[in-house]
């Protein structure tokens, strides 16, 4: 580990989502000179929407990469730099922070706020890459709308997919369970909610299925889908296998949109070794609740916001909320550090100072 230190900051936050810059802005406001690390994903998953219609301010929408460097124009105004960075650990033995980055990069820090958000989970199939936010999405209630009238095809077989299938209801002629198993990991109360739909006409499920291929383009979104089937589940292993390869059934399907609803996974590695606190899935725990201070985490001066707390909501807005709150919670557990005189001292003498 480097035992130099590139600079000292009041604040570091960690992501480059709607959560981290809504804390650059508020921090930086604060004139608590707050240092934001992109992360390797930067602007987070916003960036791969092509049009987002729900956030508020915007009647006519506005695309996804344009909103986040919207909100990092204002960030950067108020005096938040941000960087390119990766944070590979944080040390919360001590204080200040120290913050090492995948470069060798070492920062300290008097508080720091982690909006690394959370990765949503894919199938690493062909045409994935090209046509995430052009037909494929992994947020039906950011992108259900824009396909209204259109066959929808949903992946999964746990409450997010059943949720997600649940609400494309609203907008699909026909909306496609498709999961490579016989039988549903989701709770009952969603499984019966999807039963209904199917009983009503509006969901049908390709049960022992799993999607191999997506066919399309940027300009014209998906064409089909390659599928696969088994009578036992699990087709692509049995694909795999040449004794059970020729049991498979391949065959094209036509449809307008593919959900991915196979979970996310929660960008919290790099706080392994901190002390704070994770439910079983690697989401970070927070006060939360009621009164004040609902970002903290267990480790004093360490907070979280956005998708990296919240496994439900997961929208850019309430992303953008808890991003404000953890700035406000930093704000505060700061201005105690300086009344006590333990704020950490700055490294460089051309640390920027934000503007209020």
């Amino acid at each position: 580990m480097s035992d130099d230190i590139v600079e000292h900051r009041r604040l570091i936050i960690a992501g480059t989502g709607a959560a981290g810059l809504t804390a650059g802005i508020y921090a930086a406001r604060s004139n608590n000179d707050p240092l934001i690390l992109e992360g390797d994903e930067p602007g987070g998953q916003l960036t791969l929407t092509t049009d987002v219609e729900n956030f508020p301010g915007f009647p006519e929408g506005i695309s996804g990469p344009e909103l986040i460097n919207d909100m990092k124009a204002q960030a950067e105004k108020f005096g938040a730099e941000a960087k390119n960075g990766v944070v590979e650990s944080v040390d919360a033995d001590d204080r200040p922070f120290r913050v090492e980055l995948t470069n060798g990069d070492v920062y300290t820090a008097d508080a720091f706020i982690a909006a690394s958000g959370a990765s949503a989970r894919t199938l690493g199939i062909p045409g994935e890459d090209e046509l995430m936010g052009y037909g494929l999405s992994t947020c039906a209630t950011c992108d259900g709308a824009f396909f209204r009238g259109e066959d929808m095809l949903v992946v999964g077989g746990g409450d997010a997919a059943m949720e997600e299938a649940n609400f494309l209801t609203k907008f699909a002629d026909t909306v496609y369970i498709a999961h490579r198993r016989d039988e549903f990991r989701a709770e009952d109360v969603w499984i019966d909610r999807i039963m209904e739909k199917v009983e009503e006409g509006a969901v049908e499920i390709l049960w022992n299925t799993e999607v191999t291929e997506l066919h399309g383009t940027p300009e014209e979104g998906i064409d089909h889908v390659s599928l696969v089937e088994h009578p036992e589940g699990h087709p692509t292993e049995k694909l795999d296998d040449p004794e059970t390869a020729d049991e498979v059934e391949a065959y094209d399907f036509d449809v307008g949109a593919v959900f991915f609803a196979i979970g996310h996974t929660p960008n919290t590695g790099y706080l392994e070794g901190t002390g704070v606190e994770t439910d079983e899935e690697g989401y970070l725990l927070t006060e939360g609740g009621r009164g004040a201070n609902q970002t903290a985490t267990g480790v004093e001066g360490l907070f979280g916001a956005g998708d990296v707390v919240d496994f439900h909501y997961q929208q850019a807005v309430t992303a953008a909320g808890m991003g404000c709150q953890a700035a406000l919670d930093a704000d505060e557990y700061l201005t105690e550090l300086e009344r006590a005189g333990e704020l950490g001292e700055a490294v460089s003498a051309d640390a920027p100072t934000a503007d209020d």
